[in-house]
């Protein structure tokens, strides 16, 4: 059995040493540390892995992080959100998001043109700006073909985008597919019902775009799935991995509880009564806010990987 030790400060302490001592620490610290070495199995096993990420993360400072995990070679495919798209086409294109408090006035906000993710504010004009950017991208799809399946989409999109913090840029510089199932919910779905009602020939495929997510790994390769929130990015990531064998590492970090039984909160447990996961496979869920979880057990695993020479940078 291991037992509790205490947590001790020291001069020049770096990041691996703070999530190491985790797994002797208590409650989410050990689950937090256990994430971190999933992760750096799934990498050293040479699994196929696919992060799924809801789109209040790409809101956050987190958009850079992903984007270089990508550029690193830590990310083979990706599930995510609309608003996730639209907002690292925003700050791609010049736009930058506010720090604000939680306990803001939403009524002033409002009035003054601003809206509240949390205690992150974003200003109608970024939406403005993005509607410009969408005339334009959607008449540069539509000059080239009239059917896209949305992947095939977010990478002609990536293409055009010059910004090393770029999730788009990274995933289509590095060939990394990026999945969005719900591409209409959002202000990408608004411009693209727009954009039909003048070419009704303008074809968004998501049907074909499920078989392409279905097509991306199979029943002989490992598969390894970090899942940041849950809903339907999660639930896509994991059912591919599922109608292929399961997965055989599994990390979903999230503030959502299992006691309701919804996506957000089911844990890798729940997932192997699915067939999700393995049975044997290597898991751990944590529950806490990303911004600070995903960044700890992600640095260590990259420190750690970095030092053996896994990593592709």
């Amino acid at each position: 059995m291991a037992y509790i030790r205490d947590l001790k400060w020291k001069k020049e302490m770096q990041v691996k040493d703070l999530v190491n001592s985790y797994r002797n620490l208590g409650y989410q610290s050990i689950e937090l540390e256990k994430a971190s070495n999933v992760i750096i199995k799934m990498k050293k096993n040479n699994a196929k892995i696919f992060l799924t990420y809801t789109s209040n993360m790409v809101t956050s400072g987190l958009r850079g992080f992903f984007a270089q995990l990508i550029s690193l070679g830590m990310v083979d495919a990706i599930v995510t959100t609309v608003g996730g798209i639209e907002e690292d086409i925003m700050k791609a294109s010049g736009d930058n998001f506010g720090i604000g408090k939680f306990e803001a006035d939403d009524v002033e906000l409002h009035e003054k043109g601003v809206n509240r993710v949390g205690n992150i504010f974003v200003n109608n004009e970024s939406y403005m700006h993005f509607e410009d950017k969408m005339m334009v991208v959607l008449k540069n799809l539509y000059s080239k073909k009239k059917r896209w399946p949305v992947s095939e989409m977010l990478n002609e999109i990536g293409l055009g985008l010059e910004d090393e913090n770029s999730i788009l840029y990274q995933a289509a510089k590095n060939k990394v597919p990026i999945f969005c199932p719900a591409i209409t919910d959002g202000a990408f779905g608004f411009h693209l019902y727009l954009f039909q009602q003048k070419h009704d020939d303008f074809i968004i495929d998501v049907v074909r775009d499920f078989g392409n997510i279905l097509l991306s790994t199979s029943h002989d390769e490992k598969k390894g799935v970090i899942a940041l929130g849950g809903g339907v990015s999660k639930h896509h990531a994991i059912l591919g991995t599922l109608l292929n064998g399961g997965a055989n590492y599994a990390v979903y970090m999230t503030t959502a509880g299992e006691y309701d039984g919804s996506m957000s909160g089911a844990t890798t447990r729940e997932a192997k009564s699915w067939g999700k996961v393995k049975d044997e496979s290597d898991i751990a869920t944590v529950v806490g806010d990303v911004t600070i979880t995903f960044p700890l057990a992600m640095i260590n695993a990259l420190d750690q990987l970095s030092e053996e020479g896994l990593l592709d940078a």
